[in-house]
């Protein structure tokens, strides 16, 4: 154990202490996650296709990328597009196609801020969503209509988050202090 890491998990924000695991505990967007909803559909029979999600900050992008990790059976490779470049996306593609090859098992690359990324590295994506490498899970604060390339939105679903109701914040509020 290294000196500093002490206490580590017990000074984590209380964000990510709260933050939902499962469908059942995530607030808000019953829209596109509610019961009987085709996301929620989807997720619980781990039968996914490339998705985008995007709304403001706070609304449960990468929350619900989260879930989508925890309840699927397909390796999940988390990237920033802020902080990461072409050398993660080739690791991320090098790494499903191992996967896919010796263990038969489906990888899904979730993408947060996908909007911050050139064209040139949404384009270098495309060809390993088309091909089944991976399925994409890209997030963004921004229209994806008018800044995720194209042809990455038409072969992704589309799902609007919306702000959270004070009904939902309420509850949350309430999970928080029991």
């Amino acid at each position: 154990m290294e000196l500093f890491d002490e206490g580590k998990n017990s000074i984590s924000p209380l964000a990510d202490a709260m933050r939902p695991e499962t469908l059942d505990d995530f607030f808000g967007q019953e829209h596109i996650v509610g019961k009987g909803r085709l996301l929620r559909r989807a997720i619980q029979a781990d039968q996914l296709s490339s998705l985008i999600f995007y709304g403001p900050p706070g609304t449960g992008k990468t929350t619900l990328a989260r879930i989508i990790a925890n309840t699927t059976s397909s390796y999940f490779i988390s990237i920033n597009a802020v902080l990461s470049g072409v050398k993660e996306i080739r690791d991320a593609i090098e790494d499903a196609k191992k996967r896919r090859d010796f263990y038969g098992k489906r990888t899904i690359l979730f993408v947060d801020e996908v909007h911050r990324w050139n064209k040139a590295q949404q384009d270098a994506l495309l060809p390993w969503v088309e091909n089944g490498t991976f399925i994409f899970i890209g997030a963004t604060t921004e229209n994806p209509y008018f800044e995720v390339n194209s042809a990455l939105v038409s072969r992704s679903r589309v799902f609007q988050l919306l702000p959270l109701t004070k009904e939902d914040l309420k509850k949350a509020a309430l999970k928080a202090i029991s």
